[in-house]
C-alpha cells in the first residue's frame, strides 16, 4: 500500500465518517501549495474554506504563534492577560464597532450570536420572555449545532437531529419583500450571509443588504452579518458589508480572523447589544486566550493596512473574467465577488465531486457543493501565475 492508501484506511476505520475529503493526505504547506505524503504538491484553490486567507505558514502569523508560545498560551477568562485588552480594541476599531466577545469555532459565534439578540429583544426591545424570534435565509449556512441545524434547510445538515430549537423563521434569501412580511414585533434579528459560501457562493440581488439594513433600522431589529467566511478580505473589501455600505448591527467572524494557526472567532458590535451580558451568563475556556489573540492582533494588522484587500480585488476581476469565457456548455453559471467564486457545472459534464477529483489528478484542489457547483477561493497570497495556471487545468477538465 502507499502512504496515501495506509494513512487513509487508518483514518476511516478510526475516526467517524463525517466528511468525505477528496483522496490525498496533506504533509506540509507554503503559501497557496501543499504536498501530499507521497512528495506531489498541490495549488489550494480553496484556502479551508477562507481560513486561509494569507496563505498556509505565513510567516509574520507564525512568528507571532512562535513568540506567544514561549510566554503563555491559555489563562482561562478566571484571569486577565496582556493580549486581551490590545485585541478586544484592535478588532472592535477595525470593524467600526465598541465591543467584542471572543470565542473559537465560527459556529460557538454564531450561537454567541443568537444569544445575544435574544437576551438584547428582552432587555432592551421589550419582546415578551421565551417569544424572540430571529428570522434567517434558505439555504444558509451558519454552522452545525443542534440550534443552528434546527434553522438549516440542508437536509444533510438537519435529518435526523431534532427535535429542533424552535425561535426561527426562514425566508429566502434576496428577497426583501418575504423579509419585510416576516418581520413582526418579536422579531429581535435577522440573520444572514452577505455572500451565502456552502450554498455556492450566492451573491444577493444588488440593494438587497443595503434594504436589509434599512428595513431593520426601521424596525428596531438586529442585523447580524455573518462574515465568517465572506469577511476579512475574501471578497475586496475588509467585509462584504462594505459593498454596499453596510454596516450591521453585529459581525460575527471566524475562520481567517485565527489566520489558519489557531481557531478564533467572535462577535463584534455595539456596547448597547453586547453590553446585555452579565458575569456568568456566557463564556468559553479557551476563547480570547493569549496564543488566539497574539494571532489574531497580527491578523488585524495585516488587514488595517488593505494590501490584502487590494490583492483580492484584482486578482477577483481577473478570476472573474476568465470564469466568465467558460460559461456556456460545460459551465452554466458563475458568481461570487473578489477571489471567490461558485462554478455551476453542466450535469452532461460530471458531478462537482468528480470535477473535483479531476483537477486534484491535475494538482488543483477545490471542492464541491451542492452536487453541481465547485466553489473556488484561492489564498489572497496566490501569485497571478500560481492562479493562471489553477484555470489552465479547470479548462482541461471542462475540455475533456
Amino acid at each position: 500500500m502507499t502512504k496515501t492508501a495506509r494513512s487513509i484506511t487508518a483514518a476511516e476505520a478510526h475516526s467517524a465518517h463525517n466528511y468525505h475529503p477528496l483522496p490525498l493526505v496533506v504533509a506540509s504547506a507554503e503559501g497557496a501549495w501543499m504536498t501530499d505524503v507521497e512528495g506531489r504538491r498541490y495549488l489550494d484553490m480553496l484556502a479551508g474554506y477562507s481560513a486561509l486567507n494569507f496563505g498556509h505558514g505565513n510567516r509574520r502569523l507564525i512568528d507571532a504563534a512562535k513568540a506567544q508560545l514561549d510566554r503563555v498560551t491559555l489563562t482561562s477568562r478566571a484571569f486577565h492577560h496582556d493580549r486581551f485588552a490590545d485585541f478586544c480594541t484592535q478588532l472592535a476599531e477595525l470593524c467600526g464597532m465598541e465591543m467584542v466577545l471572543p470565542m473559537n469555532t465560527g459556529a460557538e459565534a454564531v450561537e454567541t450570536a443568537v444569544k445575544t439578540a435574544r437576551k438584547w429583544g428582552y432587555r432592551v426591545k421589550g419582546v415578551p420572555d421565551g417569544k424572540a424570534k430571529i428570522i434567517v435565509a434558505d439555504n444558509n449556512f451558519h454552522g452545525r449545532t443542534t440550534t443552528i441545524v434546527s434553522f438549516s434547510t440542508d437536509p444533510e445538515a438537519r435529518a435526523d437531529f431534532g427535535p429542533y430549537t424552535p425561535g426561527f423563521e426562514i425566508v429566502p434569501y434576496g428577497d426583501l419583500a418575504a423579509l419585510e412580511a416576516a418581520v413582526d414585533d418579536n422579531t429581535v434579528a435577522v440573520l444572514l450571509e452577505p455572500i451565502q459560501g456552502e450554498a455556492g457562493v450566492l451573491v444577493p440581488p444588488p440593494g438587497y443588504l443595503a434594504g436589509v439594513r434599512q428595513l431593520t433600522s426601521d424596525r428596531n431589529v438586529l442585523f447580524i452579518a455573518d462574515e465568517i467566511q465572506s469577511g476579512l478580505g475574501r471578497t475586496g473589501k475588509t467585509f462584504a458589508c462594505e459593498h454596499e455600505d453596510v454596516v450591521p448591527d453585529m459581525y460575527v467572524l471566524g475562520k481567517a480572523l485565527g489566520g489558519g494557526v489557531v481557531p478564533v472567532s467572535a462577535v463584534v458590535s455595539s456596547a448597547a447589544v453586547l453590553g446585555v451580558f452579565r458575569a456568568g451568563e456566557h463564556g468559553s475556556t479557551f476563547g480570547g486566550n493569549p496564543l488566539a489573540c497574539a494571532v489574531a492582533l497580527e491578523v488585524i494588522a495585516m488587514l488595517r493596512g488593505g494590501e490584502f484587500q487590494q490583492r483580492a480585488t484584482e486578482l477577483g476581476d481577473h478570476l472573474h473574467q476568465e470564469l466568465g469565457l467558460l460559461v456556456g456548455g460545460s459551465v452554466e453559471a458563475v458568481r461570487g465577488r473578489g477571489l471567490w467564486a461558485g462554478v455551476d457545472i453542466a450535469p452532461a459534464l460530471g458531478t462537482g465531486l468528480q470535477v473535483s477529483e479531476k483537477l486534484m489528478d491535475r494538482g488543483v484542489l477545490v471542492k464541491d457543493t451542492h452536487g453541481s457547483t465547485i466553489r473556488i477561493a484561492p489564498p489572497l497570497v496566490i501569485s497571478k501565475e500560481d492562479l493562471d495556471w489553477g484555470l489552465d487545468q479547470l479548462r482541461a477538465v471542462l475540455d475533456s
